[in-house]
């Protein structure tokens, strides 16, 4: 087609392109309030189900209600709830089948999160002890398969793995599962394709791909078309890898399935990488980064994990109302008894010493409770804090070692080859080699500082404050008094993360000329205090509110300390941490 053709014929396409817009986000639009309409109407329709006790019907009902969350919102608490809820109606009409099956779908749905495996395990077998008492064969095969996945999924695959999904691939044809058959051959792809088996990785995926066709499993069709995807790249032919992750991608994108979305760009990456295509390879570590950022910093994900432990800390809390109430009735029994032994001194006196034995033993039980849940909070807020610091530090090993050396080696080439190449070229190329270095190195260091793993907090936050103060109007200045005590890694990335968010918020929303970052050390106390001479606010009028006020004050509490903000309109604002020294018990010396 010529250009003046093309002018000619360019209105009569936007023309149709814009109608096919408006259709499209027509039916965007009705999918989206038909899909709440759908939830909505199956809410009612379970409220009157439980309402008449019918409560099988009910919880089928939350089982379906858990799919529409899911379709809608992707990896979310509302799922897990309804899956839950779904359990409890199973209980309630005495189904023992829908009960043990209500846990493999919570161990299915938990095994997507690493942190949950354990959880998921947990369930999954649960289940599998009482679909075997009762000979069930059809579900003890859902069972083994889902095990394997949680198995297949570890850093070391346990032995005879292969073994076991032959098996149950075996059982699946016996007793006509095609659904776990496609499945088992599945992991099969996926466990030889992790020991470096590629010919055989392909040829289980292909035979699952066939089943997963025929049964219209989108997901499972997305799966197999990524590992033979990872057989293409195994074989060192990036391009066809590429194009079975796009078929793979397409697929996960419809089922909202975050964490595949962010291993198939953490793939699509490294094929570009090898294609010599840095510039998609970048972008494509980049939407890793955002699917990465979007599933485990997402306050669905952070819910989910700490249903467990939120379940674990109702149950203490159940058991201490029991203790309490317990210890109420064991009181009026005891008023009772002291009516009736006031003709006898020495029984009173029994009376009152068992009175206090009990109360003193309650009153232990309540406080061990207490303790147990204080514990299991910690728990859960370090297991959080760790798996972010460590994701945060795998992403950044990841864009350092990979793409930022492959850009290194395209920079050096380029300068060993500045001859050959026209000005026009050299001078553009020069500039875009150093900014794509420039800011895989920021968001590499953003990530994992180099300086505080490598020379510790102090010279960390000294090279924060000069790498803002060279892209800031505002002067940064850090003063140290005192020895700072010697810091475990938690706690000095704890207390970097804590300074970082709150110069990152001085410079956003202050408008200062100055911020002072003054750290000071006794034997007794670590004081930190950042200050800066900005508009100021009222606090007491704005109360502070925010994700990054909600972590400063779960990390400080973390640490047993203190964060208090001070601060007036026009007179700037100061922010005061306090940290108790951690003192080490000495070791006794030893005897020669």
């Amino acid at each position: 087609m010529t250009y003046r053709s093309l002018l000619v014929e360019l209105p009569k396409r936007w023309s149709v392109t814009l109608f096919l817009l408006g259709v499209v986000g027509c039916f965007q639009t009705a999918w989206a309030v038909a899909e709440s309409s759908s939830i909505d109407s199956l809410k009612r329709e379970i409220s009157t189900l439980v309402q008449d006790k019918k409560y099988v019907e009910a919880a089928k009902g939350y089982e379906k209600l858990g799919q529409l969350y899911h379709q809608q919102y992707g990896y979310n608490k509302y799922t897990i709830d309804s899956y839950f809820n779904g359990l409890k109606y199973y209980s309630l009409a005495g189904d023992s089948l829908g009960y043990y099956n209500g846990h493999i779908v919570i161990g299915d749905y938990y095994s997507h999160d690493d942190f949950m495996q354990k959880y998921a395990e947990k369930y999954i077998r649960k289940a599998q002890q009482f679909f075997e008492r009762t000979r069930n064969m059809p579900k003890v095969i859902e069972c083994r398969l889902g095990l394997a996945n949680i198995d297949q999924n570890k850093a070391v695959i346990p032995n005879g793995l292969i073994t076991q999904l032959r098996e149950t691939e075996a059982l699946s044809v016996q007793y006509k599962q095609a659904y776990s058959q496609a499945y088992a051959l599945n992991l099969l792809a996926n466990t030889y394709s992790r020991v470096k088996k590629p010919d055989s990785a392909e040829y289980f995926a292909n035979r699952s791909l066939v089943i997963s066709n025929q049964l219209n499993i989108n997901w499972l069709i997305a799966l197999n078309h990524f590992y033979l995807g990872l057989v293409e790249q195994f074989r060192n032919k990036p391009d066809k890898a590429i194009e079975a992750y796009q078929r793979s991608f397409k697929l996960a994108e419809s089922e909202n399935n975050l964490s595949m979305l962010r291993e198939l760009s953490r793939h699509t990456a490294d094929s570009y990488s090898r294609m010599g295509d840095y510039k998609k390879a970048y972008e494509a570590a980049l939407k890793t980064l955002d699917f990465e950022k979007e599933f485990y910093s997402s306050e669905q994900t952070k819910s989910i994990r700490l249903q467990e432990l939120d379940s674990q800390i109702k149950t203490l809390a159940v058991e201490k109302q029991l203790v309490e109430e317990q210890s109420r009735n064991q009181h009026v029994l005891n008023s009772m008894l002291a009516v009736g032994l006031l003709i006898s001194i020495l029984g009173v006196g029994a009376l009152v010493y068992l009175r206090r034995q009990q109360k003193l033993i309650a009153h232990q039980e309540t406080v061990i409770a207490q303790q147990q849940i204080r514990q299991l909070e910690l728990k859960s807020l370090r297991a959080m804090i760790e798996g972010q610091e460590g994701e945060r530090s795998r992403i950044a090993r990841d864009l350092h070692d990979g793409l930022g050396i492959q850009l290194s080696r395209i920079k050096l080439f380029v300068e060993a080859h500045q001859e050959q190449l026209p000005l026009s070229v050299k001078e553009p190329l020069n500039q875009f080699l150093d900014e794509a270095c420039t800011e895989t190195r920021l968001i590499s260091n953003d990530l994992r500082p180099y300086a505080l793993s490598t020379f510790g907090l102090i010279p960390a936050l000294e090279d924060l404050v000069q790498k803002l103060n060279l892209v800031n109007q505002t002067k940064l200045f850090l003063e140290q008094y005192g020895q700072i005590p010697a810091l475990s890694d938690e706690a000095s990335v704890m207390i970097y993360r804590v300074v970082q968010e709150l110069l990152n918020n001085a410079l956003k929303h202050a408008n200062a000329q100055t911020i002072t970052v003054q750290i000071m050390a006794s034997d007794e106390e670590t004081l930190i205090s950042v200050d800066d001479d900005g508009q100021g606010a009222d606090f007491d009028q704005e109360p502070l509110k925010g994700n990054g006020i909600a972590n400063i004050k779960s990390r400080i509490a973390y640490l047993g300390g203190q964060v208090m903000w001070q601060s007036e309109a026009g007179k700037g604002t100061s922010v005061m941490i306090s940290l108790p020294v951690q003192k080490q018990t000495p070791e006794p010396s030893a005897i020669t």
